[in-house]
């Protein structure tokens, strides 16, 4: 695991007041979760299933797939790592520039890993083919029918879709009974980011039940608190209510994407989410981030440590309309700084 992952929030103490460095919408009002996990505390004075079955059960019902099509981890990060042992030593392929884990894990455990920028350049002696969907930093989605078409000319190779943003696009994705549907295809989930619970860590992947039975085995028992477990289900039961509302936020994003432009000194990704990577045409990420950090309490993401940027990317996610406005106005403070 690299060091620099966004919400790095725990370097800075109280500083920071608008978090803008993950990839999650940090204004859900969280106070129903709250009550009912203080109703819940006395379960962490006893051991959680050491399988979370409950809830495996209770997402297959969701999505209309059978308990063994799921597999619920500490994280989404758990699931990559999973995957990556269980197919050790294997070539993987990973279309960048994203998410680090996907290589970090693959390297844990001993596969060549085989960067790509282009569905049409996937390497043709690629086992598993890591693709961050909508992707990690950039926001882009993939055409769902590039990638089924994708998956159908190479019935040889596995297929990791990371679909933990997916909720905060309106372009079509992998449904998950679909991509259950197919031998060769995992799914990746994230509650973490949907409901804004980082803290908690819950995913988890769908796929075939051949290709969850092979990773569920290693899974380390306990690996899922009870009281992550307990919140996953009260946000199955009642998140659609107290979720973002997202036809709002992108236009949100819109917004401040535009402002952001104004200013004439940055350059910015198109993006199908509400997240964004954005490149300086002067100065440095990091020295960005630290001015804003300490001056205005705003955490943002340095971006140059992902594989194929440098040190002029960084990554904001769409808040509230009053502190985008914040966060223009302190990063145009920043740059007057840098151009006198």
């Amino acid at each position: 695991m690299i060091e620099g992952h966004g919400d790095d929030l725990y370097k800075y103490g109280k500083k920071i007041v608008s978090n803008f460095s993950s990839n999650v919408y940090n204004r859900i009002d969280h106070s129903g979760l709250y009550q009912r996990l203080n109703e819940r505390l006395s379960t962490i004075c006893s051991y959680p299933e050491p399988m979370p079955y409950s809830l495996e059960s209770e997402i297959a019902r969701r999505y209309s797939l059978t308990p063994r099509q799921v597999c619920v981890t500490n994280g989404a990060t758990e699931a990559i790592y999973l995957i990556a042992q269980v197919f050790q030593g294997r070539i993987s392929a990973v279309l960048g520039p994203t998410f680090s884990e996907y290589a970090d894990a693959c390297r844990v455990h001993r596969h060549k890993v085989k960067p790509f920028y282009s569905l049409d350049a996937l390497p043709e002696d690629a086992e598993l083919v890591w693709i961050c969907n909508p992707n990690n930093p950039t926001g882009e989605v993939r055409n769902k029918e590039d990638l089924k078409a994708l998956v159908d000319s190479h019935p040889d190779k596995l297929f990791i879709f990371d679909q933990s943003y997916e909720y905060f696009t309106l372009k079509s994705l992998l449904g998950i009974k679909e991509a259950a549907s197919f031998p060769n295809v995992i799914l990746l989930h994230s509650m973490t980011k949907q409901y804004a619970i980082p803290g908690l860590r819950v995913g988890y992947f769908t796929a075939s039940e051949g290709l969850t039975d092979d990773v569920r085995c290693r899974r380390m028992p306990w690996s899922v608190n009870s009281l992550a477990i307990e919140a996953a289900k009260y946000l199955l039961e009642e998140g659609d209510g107290i979720s973002a509302d997202i036809p709002q936020l992108l236009a949100e994003r819109e917004r401040l994407t535009n402002l952001l432009l104004a200013t004439g000194m940055l350059e910015i990704w198109p993006t199908d989410t509400h997240y964004m990577l954005i490149k300086l045409r002067m100065g440095k990420a990091a020295a960005l981030k630290d001015f804003l950090a300490v001056n205005h309490g705003i955490l943002i993401r340095d971006a140059s440590n992902f594989e194929g940027l440098d040190e002029r990317f960084f990554r904001i996610a769409t808040q509230t309309p009053e502190e985008n406005d914040k966060l223009v106005k302190a990063i145009s403070k920043w740059m007057e700084q840098i151009m006198s």
